[in-house]
């Protein structure tokens, strides 16, 4: 029987009364790629899991009736319904109670809720540190201690049906290749699915996603016919760029138009598709050093921590708002990137790239959170580069120049860390910028350059 025929058998459920919250928490991509990224370091092992029929897992704690089933009626009792006590696929409330009873026996297994998220568990006892990654009913599994992962594995295969993947190879659609004692995190597969959809699996390829002299506006040519087309593609793109953050920019800049595309605009999501295929086998490089060898400015005793941030000043011709982006780096791979328009409106260059600094910021104060839940140790203060003097002296001096009053007080909590020696801003050369890939189009060389420092690589 079908999901859609199992809800039909459903008496209607009201929200408030007969369910209340429906969804399953996932781990955030970041997570996943900060534990990669210390797993390679420790050379740890890393099993995969999946829970087979999750959601008839689930306990129900609202009361839900389900009329029989055809072919199962009860024949002195036909007009009589059944009461659940588990869940099942269909019901709105089933991946929350699935996720309800997995987080209970891992509980129980001496493993603690993360704070930062709660598809992060982690388990500290008598030198034993474990990491599990849940995403639905696929769950990633590493740790120090080979015996004691074996240990939890058994423990949970006599409460759920686990079938043991192995050592993690592919999971949410992402392969995990093997280079040397590195890991390449490399979504093929899905990205030739996209080109195929598209029709352009035979596209001559380009060098750049986007290049320098474009700038998207609304209305600048005709509407593109199929709208629908365009948003399949687009937001398909945009899981796309889990390991493929040379292509964050393009994307970025082709969902604005989501509402109403144009020619123009579907031209340059046919361009991102003609990079990609020709770019198909390139992937997020996750390396086993822990050495920083960025640029110039940081060496083998840089912070654990190491964040670029820059913006592009009044990028959209629609609105004349911003485009920030940052690249933070745990050691030297690439754990947490964005590209993403500034909610308001910047009255200067200065403003705008501070606007840009206090995002980073506020990623670096969660990955510091989160390494300290993971029981990692912070060498030093992060260091936060940004090429514009304005931005890098107003995050020290708080009467730096007049024209800055009218920066909202919330952004400000960038100089406090400073003044607390939490965080370190220094200037970079804009030659050195890496950032600068995710706030505008650039020259093919500069776009080649910065690529090999996001570490997106080849296979072997």
């Amino acid at each position: 029987m079908s999901i859609t025929e199992w809800t039909d058998l459903f008496w209607v459920l009201q929200h408030g009364i007969d369910y209340h919250a429906t969804f399953s928490p996932v781990v955030k991509f970041t997570i996943v790629g900060t534990v990669l990224s210390l797993v390679v370091t420790q050379q740890w092992p890393l099993r995969q899991l999946d829970v087979q029929n999750a959601f008839l897992h689930g306990d129900l704690k609202e009361t839900v009736y389900l009329r029989q089933p055809p072919g199962f009626t009860n024949q002195q009792k036909p007009d009589h319904v059944c009461l659940l006590h588990k869940s099942l696929y269909g019901l709105k409330q089933a991946p929350r109670a699935w996720f309800h009873r997995l987080s209970k026996a891992l509980l129980s297994l001496g493993f603690a809720g993360s704070k930062t998220d709660p598809s992060l568990f982690i388990y500290n006892s008598n030198d034993t540190l474990l990491y599990m990654l849940v995403y639905v009913d696929d769950i990633i599994v590493t740790g120090n201690n080979p015996t004691a992962i074996n240990r939890i594995i058994q423990s949970l295969s006599q409460t759920f049906a686990i079938q043991d993947m192995g050592t993690l190879s592919y999971f949410l659609g992402i392969e995990v290749a093997r280079k040397g004692a590195d890991l390449l995190l490399s979504q093929k597969k899905y990205i030739l699915e996209i080109l195929q959809k598209a029709g352009l699996s035979q596209a001559k390829p380009v060098s750049t996603p986007i290049t320098p002299t474009t700038n998207l506006s609304l209305g600048e040519s005709s509407l593109f016919e199929n709208s629908i087309r365009y948003r399949q593609v687009v937001g398909a793109l945009q899981y796309a760029t889990l390991s493929r953050p040379d292509i964050t920019y393009a994307v970025n800049k082709v969902c604005q138009f989501m509402h109403a595309p144009t020619e123009n605009h579907w031209s340059t999501v046919k361009r991102i598709l003609r990079y990609l295929q020709g770019t198909i086998d390139y992937g997020l490089l996750i390396q086993q050093s822990s050495d920083s060898t960025l640029h110039a400015y940081t060496d083998a005793h840089s912070p654990f921590l190491t964040a670029f941030s820059d913006a592009d000043w009044a990028g959209y011709p629609d609105d004349r708002r911003s485009t920030g982006g940052y690249a933070i780096y745990l050691g030297s791979n690439l754990v947490s990137w964005s590209a993403r328009k500034q909610k308001t409106v910047s009255r200067s260059l200065t403003e705008s790239e501070y606007k840009a600094l206090a995002d980073t910021v506020a990623e670096i104060t969660w990955l510091e959170a989160l390494l300290r839940e993971l029981r990692v140790p912070m060498a030093t203060a992060p260091i936060l580069w940004c090429d514009k003097l304005g931005a890098t002296y107003l995050t020290a001096n708080p009467v730096f120049h007049a024209r800055t009053k009218h920066i909202e007080v919330d952004f400000h909590f960038v100089r406090e860390k400073v003044a607390r020696k939490k965080l370190s801003v220094q200037h970079i050369s804009t030659d050195d910028q890496i950032a600068d890939v995710f706030t505008k189009p650039l020259s093919s060389q500069r776009f080649e350059d910065i690529r090999s420092k996001l570490q997106v690589a080849t296979r072997p």
